[in-house]
Order: structure tokens, then C-alpha cells, then sequence
């Protein structure tokens, strides 16, 4: 049966011819059929079902090769060849605009710092800043006031400065003296000894200096007791007293039962008594011993001990328990 579509030169009847087939179906072979990105791996082949030629059973060789003669690597639609959703290979994943893209690192965030924290840290931070500030300004004065020359304010307040200062922050400035130190000085004391069985013995002298170097030698945090208790009572008494061992002033006798304490509770703790034995009396000196100078230097001076030795004292009941008699 002939069928009219209308029109002058028309064609009767039905068009089974291949060629007219492929004319009407080029258009949208075109566009759905994009040749893969030269840079991207080749799809699968699709199944046979899938095919166009299964779709378009019609269609020759000739219809499908007009449908991909676009250029190698660009879809058909794009005149520059770019890129075009996510068939582009968009590093973006759909739906995320806080993905980074590959080889691109991510902004710093707009805060850093203490100004990153929370408001709650952020006062705790400030806080602790200030109590840190006010007590490095508080030390920084009380060492100044310690060591600068008496005024107003270092006589009205002098006992809060040395509670301060006292013992950790001591300042020894002979460093720095005219004429530093250049002497070793080492106490030394010996003890006579009543024995358990009524009799008496002198002990030899004991270097307390020496055992204190020792305690000292390789430790990251030795004692103040073992860098300064025996040195400064030393110190305390040749301060008070002349050069024949008698006192001077009202502390004379202040500094000695400060140094027969130190020197008896040494002696008990070292066992110098005995099992049994009680010490009864004490004497001690210090030997002082000149810094020899160096290889380049042509100074003389003698390295032989000299030698200043104190009278007996008696050590009365009670010395090692803090008695002050």
C-alpha cells in the first residue's frame, strides 16, 4: 500500500532502502555515542544487546562509522576538546564543595593560635599568661631590691626579700668581685668517742666538704642541703670571729651551735660513734688550698694545705635532735 507523506516531489510508498535508514538516524547516533578521552582508559565493550547494531538492526557500517567521526579524545558537542562534567574527569565529588582538588592542598583555616581555641581556653590561656608575667616580674624585683645597695624600700620590706630570696635564689656576686675567689676550702672535723664498753677512742678527720662534692658530682638536682648548708656555716662563722677562733659581737655564739649542729648530725648519720658508742666531743677545722694557675700563666703561688683548727667542743645530749645548747 502506497502512503503520501504530502508535499511536491515526495517519495510513494515505503523507503526500505539502507541508505535512507542511516540518514535519519546519524543525528542521534552522534550524540549518543562519544568516542572515550585519549587519556582514559577504553570503556568495556557493551554487550552485544547493548550494541547499535542490535538497536538500529537497519543501520550498516557506513551508518556507524558517520556516527563517531568526531575527533580523537574530544565528545562530540565540544568544540574545544575540554572537559565537561563529570566525564571530564571533575576531581570534585558530587555534592562535596569542601573536596580539594587533586595536587591542590587545603587553605590554612581563618584562626590559629590561642585565637583557635574555644572562649573558655582562651580565658584559661590568658590567665595563666598573666599569673606567669606577674610572677616573673615579682622575682625580677625581689633579686634586684636582694642585691642593689640598701634603700627605703629594701629596708621597709627587707625580711619579705630574704624569705624570697632565701635559700634557692641566693646571688653570690664574688664572681665578679676584684679579686675573686681562688682558694678551696674544705671542712673537716673529728670526733672523740665513749664506746660501748666505757672506753674512749679519737676518730680520724672526715672531709664533710669532700663527701658533699661527691653527693653533688653527676647530679642534675642535688640538694641545697649539700650545695650551701655546710659552706655558709663555715662562712657565718669566720664572719663572727677573729683570726684566733674568738667570737666577735652577739653571733659568735649564734654561728657556733649552728656549725656543732651541721657537724654533729653528720657524724651520727655516718655512723662515726659506732654500735653503741656516743660522741661526747667534736673538733673542726677547715684546710685551704690555693687554686694552682694555669700552664700560660707565670704566676707562683703554693699548693701546699694550710690549715685552721678550732678548739674541742662538747656535744651535749639532744645536739642531733635540734637542740641549741
Amino acid at each position: 500500500m502506497d502512503v503520501h507523506d504530502g508535499g511536491p516531489g515526495s517519495p510513494q510508498g515505503r523507503n526500505t532502502s539502507g541508505e535512507a535508514g542511516a540518514d535519519t538516524e546519524t543525528s542521534p547516533a552522534r550524540d549518543a555515542v562519544p568516542r572515550p578521552r585519549a587519556e582514559l582508559p577504553s570503556p568495556e565493550p557493551e554487550p552485544e544487546s547493548a550494541s547499535p547494531r542490535a538497536e538500529h538492526g537497519d543501520l550498516g557500517e557506513d551508518a556507524l562509522g558517520e556516527s563517531v567521526d568526531a575527533p580523537t579524545g574530544a565528545p562530540v558537542g565540544e568544540p574545544d576538546g575540554g572537559p565537561v562534567g563529570d566525564q571530564a574527569g571533575d576531581s570534585h565529588p558530587v555534592g562535596d564543595p569542601d573536596a580539594v582538588l587533586v595536587g591542590e592542598s587545603r587553605p590554612p583555616e581563618g584562626r590559629t593560635g590561642v585565637a583557635a581555641l574555644s572562649l573558655r581556653y582562651q580565658v584559661g590561656a590568658a590567665l595563666a599568661l598573666a599569673v606567669v608575667a606577674v610572677t616573673v616580674c615579682v622575682h625580677v624585683g625581689m633579686v634586684f631590691l636582694h642585691v642593689a645597695p640598701s634603700n627605703t624600700v629594701s629596708k621597709a620590706h627587707g625580711k619579705a626579700i630574704d624569705d624570697w630570696i632565701y635559700p634557692e635564689f641566693e646571688q653570690n656576686w664574688k664572681l665578679f668581685a676584684p679579686n675573686p675567689l681562688q682558694q678551696n676550702i674544705a671542712v673537716q672535723v673529728r670526733a672523740q668517742v665513749r664506746t660501748a664498753d666505757g672506753g674512749s677512742r679519737t676518730t680520724g678527720w672526715y672531709d664533710l666538704s669532700a663527701q658533699d662534692g661527691r653527693a653533688i658530682d653527676g647530679n642534675l638536682v642535688p640538694s641545697h642541703t649539700q650545695q650551701n648548708e655546710l659552706r655558709r656555716a663555715w662562712d657565718f662563722f669566720t664572719a663572727t670571729h677573729d683570726n684566733d677562733n674568738h667570737p666577735v659581737g652577739l653571733r659568735g655564739a649564734l654561728s657556733e651551735t649552728y656549725l656543732r649542729h651541721i657537724v654533729v648530725l653528720r657524724l651520727e648519720r655516718g655512723g662515726a660513734a659506732g654500735d653503741g658508742g656516743v660522741v661526747e666531743r667534736i673538733q673542726v677545722r677547715s684546710q685551704t688550698t690555693n687554686v694552682a694557675p694555669p700552664k700560660w700563666s707565670t704566676e707562683k703561688v703554693s699548693t701546699s694545705p694550710v690549715y685552721r683548727v678550732l678548739s674541742w667542743w662538747s656535744a651535749p645530749d639532744g645536739e642531733t635532735e635540734g637542740g641549741t645548747r
